[in-house]
């Protein structure tokens, strides 16, 4: 089938940030085929799309989040050590049905602003690949593996168990990369980390972690391993997989540099929102980037950040770095919404993906500009991090298949989804209940 979008801003996000403001996308089956300002003559297509003077973009890519984890969302947002004292306790009360209705929540509100793809980290991944699967959403899914007994395994780092029959099964799935994904450094055992990077070279999948985003976790290796946490995955041979990195919070200007030495395949999913709400730090990104490292947008999980798309984080993103590095020129719009689309899909290897040009996959979507909130607009990356808001994604594209249409999901429906979410999450209340 053959889909003709007009009437819409087109942002590129190509080399030269390429714009056609009365633009066009042509798209057959789940490619782009044509692309560029609108002119007389050009042929219909099985169905068009009037973008109604919307700002059309690669699909946001959410870099590092835990969709599982929406029960929790609200609980304890104020309590130091949070991780320990609330969700620790709570997830061993988990269960598939649970991890699957908050994964289906998680992707609907996801979709709903724009994400197109996003990486994640928790337990029953199976069931989370199942979700992704039905709504056929680009995702990176990991296992977590941890040295204690959790919801999906008894033994400590049973998550590596886990992985021999999950990898396979997915591997080769057009939308879902399977993936390894020890909890941190410090929460697993050296062994166990050796086994990862055996896991990750057998099956071909990438690992994400992680890491330098708790103070105590600096202490612990260092006073174990004498090492930072990077020095210590650089010799484990971390670096020598496709590796996404989330946090980085405590990375020094000698761990920039080390992980610089590692190539394109390692990266970092920066969670703006999740670090300085718990009043962890702000990454040095600036750094970062300056070095080349390969740096996308993470929300974290709904537990953390208590939002799921990115509209937030490149606001905040912006706030935060400019006062950080006192610099208001610092990061101009256009190079937070590069970080938010193309960065990334770069750093999740989404491959021909992030940037809209022709034979590129369809994932993009439409931001309206009708809303009292989207005028006047003077520069539409600007309007995109300082303006919009979730509620203006009016059509999101996956692979060529359209998910959202005027502010809806096409072919579920989300008041189902949360009453399935609700009914889960009451009988996940009576089982902790029980048990405890």
């Amino acid at each position: 089938m053959s889909t003709l979008i007009k009437n819409v801003h087109v942002l590129t996000m190509d080399d030269q940030l390429t714009e056609y403001k009365n633009g066009y996308v042509r798209i057959e089956e789940n490619r782009i085929i044509e692309i560029g300002e609108w002119r007389k003559g050009i042929a219909s297509a099985e169905e068009v799309i009037d973008g109604a003077g919307g700002i059309l973009l690669p699909g946001f890519v959410n870099t590092h989040t835990h969709a599982g984890m929406i029960p929790f969302r609200s609980l304890g947002d104020d309590v130091p050590d949070r991780l320990r004292r609330f969700l620790f306790p709570l997830e061993a009360f988990m269960t598939p049905e649970l991890v699957a209705a908050s994964t289906a929540y998680a992707i609907s509100e996801m979709l709903l602003s724009g994400v197109t793809g996003f990486c994640d980290m928790y337990y029953f991944e199976d069931q989370v690949a199942q979700v992704c699967d039905q709504f056929k959403i680009r995702a990176i899914l990991g296992e977590t593996i941890i040295d204690m007994p959790v919801c999906d395994n008894v033994e400590p780092s049973g998550g590596l168990t886990y992985c021999e029959t999950f990898l396979p099964k997915w591997k080769d799935h057009p939308l879902i990369t399977p993936a390894l994904a020890p909890h941190a450094p410090n929460t697993n055992t050296y062994e166990g980390l050796k086994r990862t990077v055996e896991l990750s070279e057998r099956y071909d999948v990438p690992i994400t972690l992680h890491v330098a985003e708790m103070d105590y976790e600096m202490q612990e290796l260092a006073k174990q391993y004498q090492q930072t946490p990077f020095e210590l995955l650089k010799d484990l041979g971390f670096m020598n997989r496709p590796l996404i990195m989330a946090h980085c919070i405590h990375m020094t200007e000698a761990d920039i540099a080390l992980v610089a030495t590692a190539g394109e395949q390692v990266g970092i999913a920066h969670c703006i929102g999740a670090n300085t709400k718990s009043a962890k730090g702000v990454a040095p990104v600036k750094a970062m980037l300056s070095a080349g490292l390969t740096v996308g947008l993470g929300t974290d999980g709904p537990s953390s950040g208590n939002t799921l798309d990115l509209f937030a984080q490149m606001k905040l993103f912006a706030n935060f770095h400019k006062t950080f590095e006192k610099d208001r020129a610092l990061f101009p719009a256009k190079e937070i919404v590069r970080l938010a689309t193309r960065g990334g899909a770069e750093l999740l290897d989404f491959k021909e993906t992030g940037q809209l040009v022709v034979g590129n996959k369809a994932d993009f979507i439409i931001v309206e500009t009708q809303s009292v909130n989207m005028f006047p607009i003077f520069d539409p990356y600007s309007a995109l991090v300082y303006s919009a808001n979730a509620s203006n994604v009016a059509h999101v594209w996956v692979d060529g298949r359209q998910l959202v249409r005027d502010h809806q999901l096409v072919h579920h429906d989300l008041k189902q989804i949360k009453t399935d979410l609700y009914e889960q999450m009451g009988q996940f209340v009576f089982e902790a209940k029980r048990r405890m």
